[in-house]
């Protein structure tokens, strides 16, 4: 068996662990718990690190399998809207990343910022949908509400320690910028 897919499955598996319980921890903050957005930032970095082959089942799986076995989120509509956010998130930010020539702070917030952008469309268009199915109305407010301004403080929190991780991967050689990996985009 290939050393990096077992590498890559390994970390992948050690991501979705952390994206099941990061929101144990982030709930504790009454206030804040939810907006922090917990986990989103598992996904970003596996997209990163691990590639979007292995991040996007991973990110489409998480919220459902967070939902089965600690009923939250809820299962409909918020699990599923968040299991296809995730894995934009994932598949947007994971290929261009890859996509860009120079690995480095500034592609891995390019590649971040598209990834979120994506993401938060698509959930728009899910809730949209999901809603619409119930009978409910979700309309532009709505989503402006769900997907930045209620989420502001997630989406700081990503852009300071997601780079802030990769950063340090450089740092310790642990995964290099320079080292080519992500130049393959399929």
């Amino acid at each position: 068996m290939n050393r990096e897919y077992v590498r890559n499955l390994t970390i992948t598996g050690m991501f979705l662990a952390i994206g099941l319980v990061l929101p144990f921890l982030t709930g504790q903050l009454q206030s804040m718990g939810n907006a922090l957005l917990p986990m989103h930032l598992p996904v970003f970095l596996c997209a990163l690190i691990c590639g979007w082959k292995y991040a996007v089942p991973m990110a489409f799986v998480l919220p459902l399998l967070r939902s089965l076995l600690f009923t939250m989120p809820p299962l409909y509509p918020t699990a599923v809207s968040m299991a296809f956010e995730l894995a934009v998130y994932a598949l947007v930010t994971g290929l261009v990343y890859a996509l860009l020539r120079k690995k480095n702070v500034l592609s891995v917030y390019i590649s971040v910022i598209a990834g979120m952008l994506a993401g938060r469309a698509v959930w728009g268009c899910v809730q949209a949908l999901l809603l619409g199915i119930s009978g409910k109305s979700f309309g532009f407010a709505a989503f402006i509400a769900g997907a930045f301004t209620n989420a502001v403080p997630g989406i700081i929190l990503q852009l300071v320690l997601i780079p802030a991780a990769m950063v340090v991967l450089d740092k310790t050689c642990a995964l290099p910028f320079g080292d080519g990996k992500q130049t393959d985009a399929d």
